[in-house]
């Protein structure tokens, strides 16, 4: 082969080259891209609505769950400062303080607006964020420290699902407040874990 049949042949595949960035370039513009960039997002972005609405109860968690954070299972406390706590915890989105208290639902000067500033408050937000509403075998909250098919820094913490504290947490994600009631008005089990 020639210096100019090589320096041919370079050209050519450099054409070819140029030919299918063009023909991937109008592929993608053909997608549905955004304005003039075809990779971009489209300009507006609908998520469907939620269904159903419901809420866990707040009563029960302050009440059943969130002393099973501070309880010592396996050598260890969730809400320990190297694991879950609010402050120093290294574990992951779950975060809970230790020096929350117990909220009294029955004093008047207890709205919604002043229990949502609470400690306590801040638990349960945290701790229904790792819920799947009703669906217990789904929700991190207990597949992490059972260690069903996800890894946990902090290993496995309760045995099996026959644990108690985690029979308390599936009753609390399976019993969400009816429709149309918020989470300071509904007790699945009032008085008693």
């Amino acid at each position: 082969m020639t210096v100019d049949e090589r320096a041919h042949k370079g050209r050519t595949l450099s054409t070819r080259s140029r030919g299918l960035l063009l023909l991937a370039l109008t592929v993608l513009t053909a997608c549905g891209g955004s304005g003039n960039n075809p990779i971009g997002n489209p300009p507006t972005v609908s998520n469907p609505a939620t269904q159903g609405g419901r809420k866990l109860s707040f009563a029960y968690f302050q009440r059943c769950i969130n002393p099973i954070f501070f309880t010592t299972i396996a050598n260890n406390q969730c809400g320990a400062s190297g694991c879950h706590d609010s402050v120093n915890g290294t574990g992951g989105a779950l975060r809970v303080t230790g020096s929350a208290t117990v909220v009294d639902l029955t004093n008047p000067a207890n709205t919604p607006d002043v229990v949502r500033t609470t400690d306590m408050y801040r638990n349960f937000y945290s701790a229904q964020g790792q819920v799947l509403l009703a669906t217990p075998d789904q929700s991190r909250l207990l597949i992490k420290p059972l260690v069903q098919g996800v890894l946990h820094g902090g290993g496995q913490i309760f045995a099996n699902t026959s644990d108690p504290n985690v029979q308390l947490m599936e009753f609390w994600i399976r019993n969400p407040a009816p429709q149309g009631q918020d989470e300071f008005s509904f007790d699945p089990n009032a008085g008693t874990c």
